[in-house]
């Protein structure tokens, strides 16, 4: 296998690796909201495909030029993530077992929380800065947007996923999708801890 072959595959396994909470909090957002519209749906994959690219990116970047206050920072990333997934999976949660979701007014996911879940499932990406440091900035950006992109594809699977699952369950689909993001958030900080 040649250099380029070899750096594709690395780069699309990588984007796996990295997209899978992503993929998982889709599928909750799915579940969530199960009449989601194609065009939200699109968005909401860029979105967390966004995140993906960008925080390897200044993980490189941090890498080649402030190395040692990421270091620093390193140690709250498991923290962020599951402070910030309980807060949005707990919210879901009492939403879903007090049955405020029920109403049709209510527009599923907001743009706050959508930022909230992009920065919570994409923040340990922001270590590959070190597993493609040695990468120079083309091959860098180029390995980013192969991330980005397997993280597109796999989020919106995850919302097409959820999204059948949820007009099944009905008000379930939020107390299982709360609960699937307060997991997603302990396997986090766990796996940053540990």
């Amino acid at each position: 296998m040649d250099g380029n072959a070899v750096f594709f595959l690395n780069s699309v396994l990588l984007g796996v690796g990295l997209a899978m909470d992503a993929f998982s909090v889709s599928m909750a957002n799915g579940l969530r909201e199960p009449k989601m519209r194609q065009g939200k749906m699109a968005g909401i994959a860029g979105v967390f495909a966004g995140f993906q690219f960008a925080m390897p990116l200044i993980g490189w970047i941090c890498v080649h030029t402030i190395l040692q206050y990421f270091k620093a920072f390193q140690k709250v990333i498991p923290w962020i993530a599951l402070i910030l997934l309980v807060y949005i999976g707990g919210k879901m949660l009492a939403e879903g077992i007090h049955g405020k979701n029920e109403t049709a007014e209510k527009p599923g996911l907001s743009l706050g929380e959508l930022l909230l879940q992009g920065v919570a499932t994409s923040i340990d990406a922001l270590s590959v800065g070190f597993t493609i440091a040695e990468y120079g900035w083309g091959m860098a950006l180029t390995a980013c947007l192969i991330i980005a992109a397997v993280t597109f594809l796999l989020c919106a699977a995850g919302l097409w996923i959820g999204k059948k699952f949820g007009t099944r369950l009905s008000n379930r689909a939020q107390i299982l999708g709360g609960v699937i993001l307060i997991l997603i958030g302990l396997e986090i900080f766990l796996g940053g801890i540990l």
